[in-house]
Order: C-alpha cells, then structure tokens, then sequence
C-alpha cells in the first residue's frame, strides 16, 4: 500500500522543535534562527512548526524556559551557604552548555512562568535564611550581577570581544606594561572555573557576614 505524502512526514512535537531550534542556535548562532531554516532542519513546512508555536517569539519564550529550568533551585534543607553555591553553579553550568542562546537569554526579562519560578526561587533561599524582603531582593540582584557577568564573560566576553584596529604591539605591552604581562596567564580559559570560584566564595562570605541572627 503506497503513503501518502503526510504520512512520510516527521511528527512533530514542541519538544521536538525546542531541541532543533536550541540545536540550530547553539551550532550556527541566534541569528541563523529562522522558521525557514528550522523546518528544514526538522524536515518539514515551515507552517508545521506554527501549529506548535505562534510565532518566532513564542518559540524562544519557551528556549528561555526550558532552558532556565535547568537552573531553578531545588527543595532543600542544607544551609544558606551550600544552597546559594548550588543555585550559582547550577546557572553557570547552564549558560556554558547553551553558551550561543544565553547571549539572548541574559538579556531576557524572564518573564515566562519558568523564569518567575528562578526568580521566586532564589530569592526564597534569602526569605527562608531570614533577610528581610528589602535585602533579599539586593541580594538576589548583587547574585545576578555576579552570575550574568561571569557568565557573559565565559561565553561571549573578553577574548571575543572587539579589538582595536592597530592593537598595541607585543613587544611594546612586553616592555611597558609588566603588570598586564604577568597576570595574562590567569586571562586563560583554563583558570575561569578557579578565578569563578574564588569570586564565589567571597560573595558567599559577605552574604554570610550579613545574615539575620536567630533567637
């Protein structure tokens, strides 16, 4: 019995186009995003994938969730210290592993449901610890600096960054600048988990310095 043509055809699931779409970005860039491409990597109409997504928009929305759940804090009765550390490295882990949609999602209002349940989360760790509102939401934001600069700088930043149309000759910065010489090894790739853990552990110690007393 011959199929018919829409039998030949993929299935198609949200799931589905999230991982291609995620796929696509993190192989060829955000900008190589489009329905067009996507379909073709799926296979299949372009107009197949809106029966999923209502538009370009909605599919990143949902990028941004699956993507940040990954991130959220889970229940747990460990200290204030061990808590924040896993809810920081758990978003580290994450932007490296999708290094070309954080440069989207760093950005993002997080917004979403996924997003608020990062938010909420967080900064429950803070209400639980006993800060009042005001300083867990400081908090929460000196984190975010932390977390969304690092991650920035280890997945789009300095090394990738613009460089100047006549950069200052090795022999010169060799010669005139001994500081920027001895501190370039530490610039490596191979030293950002230790320079990221070092700048961790002195946010955590503030963070414990500042920490309500209990009765």
């Amino acid at each position: 019995m011959k199929r018919s043509r829409s039998d030949e055809r993929p299935k198609l699931s949200r799931e589905k186009i999230e991982l291609a779409a995620l796929a696509l970005v993190e192989r060829d860039g955000l900008e190589a995003l489009s329905t067009r491409k996507l379909a073709a990597e799926l296979g299949c109409e372009a107009m197949s994938i809106y029966h999923h997504f209502k538009s370009k928009q909605h599919l990143l929305d949902a990028l941004v969730d699956r993507v940040i759940a990954e991130a959220i804090p889970k229940p747990s009765d460990e200290d204030l210290r061990t808590r924040l550390r896993g809810a920081v490295r758990r978003f580290r882990a994450m932007a490296l592993r999708y290094p070309h949609f954080y440069q989207y999602l760093a950005l993002h209002r997080l917004n979403t449901l996924v997003g608020l349940r990062l938010i909420d989360g967080v900064v429950g760790i803070f209400l639980e610890a006993g800060f009042d509102t005001e300083t867990a939401a400081r908090l929460f934001r000196i984190m975010g600096y932390y977390m969304g600069g690092a991650a920035l700088e280890e997945t789009a930043g300095y090394g990738k960054g613009h460089s100047a149309a006549e950069p200052v000759p090795d022999e010169i910065v060799v010669r005139d600048f001994p500081a920027v010489v001895a501190i370039n090894p530490y610039f490596k790739p191979a030293q950002f988990e230790a320079t990221f853990d070092l700048g961790l552990e002195i946010l955590l110690d503030a963070i414990d310095r500042m920490r309500p007393k209990r009765d």
